[in-house]
């Protein structure tokens, strides 16, 4: 293998069996260069002072040399001789504020104790390297995705003013280090898979069909990478979400893919893990167990959909870590998930692929589309395969809905029948007390006059002689005194009561 072929691909750490120089780093070496490399980059950043970020900062690299014996700037160290090249080192730095990570606390994640190397799924060439405490990943990069990230800077700039809260990778740093003719560019990202929490499952999806299965080689692995169509024979039905946390994670993936659109981007995957509660109690990896909090801001999946932007400090690390409930038939499910491989444009050399694989296959079913395209599609599948909403509120609603509903109907028939005996006893007791004495009761009697009344009728004709004053007087008395129009405004406003 070539240096050329080394340098363009990103994989430095293989060419060490194949070339002739003794000089070629090993893979430990080049870690370790990598590490030493960052250390120094943040460490010099310490004596400038803290302004705000300008245009020409974005296109911003730093070079130095740091040789094996020291210098006056850099420190002695036993790897072999290699440069080290920081891109926009104030702006990563601005973004490292943003999140709330202190240069203490992201030094002592990536320089205290040797990077954990990774397993690549994909079919890039990229290597992987995560931090012993879970917080950082470091993925090495080909050149033009170097060169485009920082291209992308300015508007992930804006991006994330207007909205830290995001499933986008969220970049720390990006480097290059040039050691024995080997040239490896790394960007630091954040963790999306904690592996203090064992993912039962794991997923890459795109919302395309093209290929999109996992190979025989990734199956035999003990944590395999499955793609879209192993996720729709594997949860066929769907993941299950709350109608507020579905809401969320839809409005938070709609946003987050117009920016990759309005930046010409298209190829990305959903990275999605889950965990199934009631496989196994949560039990923490024995590396994890000194994680005292997490250091990140937004940078758990939970936070990235729906925290409290109120939230002045790292929130304290719990069992979850930032999972997401879910539910999968009867399983209860923690969720992690977020957006990954978003240095891909739209640019020719992915126009002529899509168009080649558009001959062969369905140009709508392949991963290479325009990105306005891939945009839908991929929200699409992600909106009504992947990810569903529960309605139990809406059949416990509806329950609650009929429970008072007969609850209103029984009380409601309840007070009318009190009042409908309320007002037979109370018309059995005025017609009681209102017939004369020498009168009984009886269905034959229908014309009996109440006794009030015919007093004061008697009343009437004995005073007949008086002055028609005295006559308005009695008559006025007479309207006052008069039982029947008050029994009649009592049924009214029992009648009122009962409709109200």
């Amino acid at each position: 293998m070539s240096t050329e072929t080394v340098d363009k691909e990103g994989r430095g750490t293989k060419t060490s069996k194949t070339s002739k120089d003794h000089k070629k780093p090993t893979p430990e070496a080049l870690k370790g260069a990598i590490q030493l490399g960052i250390g120094y980059a943040v460490g010099n950043l310490s004596s400038k002072p803290d302004r705000d970020v300008l245009m020409q900062d974005f296109s911003m690299v730093e070079t130095v040399f740091l040789p094996s014996d020291g210098s006056n700037l850099t420190p002695a160290h036993h790897f072999p001789d290699f440069r080290l090249k920081t891109y926009a080192p104030l702006a990563f730095r601005y973004f490292r504020e943003l999140f709330g990570i202190k240069p203490d606390d992201y030094l002592y994640s990536i320089c205290k104790e040797p990077l954990i190397e990774l397993s690549n799924p994909g079919a890039s060439s990229s290597w992987f390297y995560l931090t012993s405490d879970d917080e950082f990943i470091i993925k090495t990069v080909q050149h033009k995705e170097a060169e485009f990230l920082q291209k992308l800077l300015p508007g992930y700039y804006m991006n994330l003013n207007q909205n830290p809260r995001t499933l986008l990778p969220k970049f720390y740093g990006l480097y290059c280090i040039q050691c024995g003719g080997v040239t490896v560019r790394v960007v630091v990202m954040n963790n999306v898979l904690p592996r203090a929490i064992k993912m039962h499952f794991k997923y890459d999806l795109k919302g395309s069909s093209y290929k999109r299965r996992a190979s025989r080689k990734e199956r035999v692995k003990n944590s395999p990478t499955y793609k879209d169509l192993d996720f729709q024979e594997m949860h066929q039905d769907g993941l299950f979400f709350d109608p507020d946390t579905y809401s969320a994670l839809m409005k938070t993936l709609q946003r987050d893919c117009r920016v990759l659109e309005s930046f010409k981007i298209m190829d990305y995957s959903l990275l999605l893990g889950v965990h199934v509660l009631d496989r196994k109690p949560l039990s923490r990896g024995n590396r994890c167990d000194s994680r005292r909090g997490q250091k990140v801001l937004y940078s758990t999946a939970l936070e990235s959909i729906q925290g409290n932007l109120k939230d002045p400090e790292p929130v304290a690390d719990d069992d979850t870590l930032g999972g997401i409930p879910a539910k999968h038939k009867d399983e209860n499910l923690l969720i992690f998930l977020g957006i990954i491989d978003i240095l891909q444009s739209y640019r020719f050399i992915k126009k002529v692929e899509h168009s080649w694989k558009a001959l062969v296959h369905d140009g709508d079913t392949v991963s290479v589309h325009r990105p306005g395209f891939y945009a839908d599609r991929f929200l699409k599948f992600m909106g009504t395969t992947v990810f569903r909403k529960l309605h139990p509120l809406r059949g416990a609603s509806s329950k609650r809905k009929r429970s008072s509903l007969q609850v209103g109907k029984a009380a409601s028939q309840e007070f009318l029948s009190t009042q409908k005996e309320k007002e037979k006893e109370e018309k059995k007791a005025q017609s009681m007390d209102n017939l004369d004495g020498n009168f009984y009761s009886s269905s034959k009697q229908p014309d009996l006059l109440p006794k009030s009344a015919l007093t004061e009728s008697i009343r009437n004709d004995e005073e007949e002689a008086e002055n028609s004053e005295d006559r308005r007087d009695s008559s006025s008395t007479l309207a006052l005194d008069d039982p029947l129009p008050s029994l009649s405004r009592s049924q009214s406003d029992s009648e009122l009561d009962v409709y109200l």
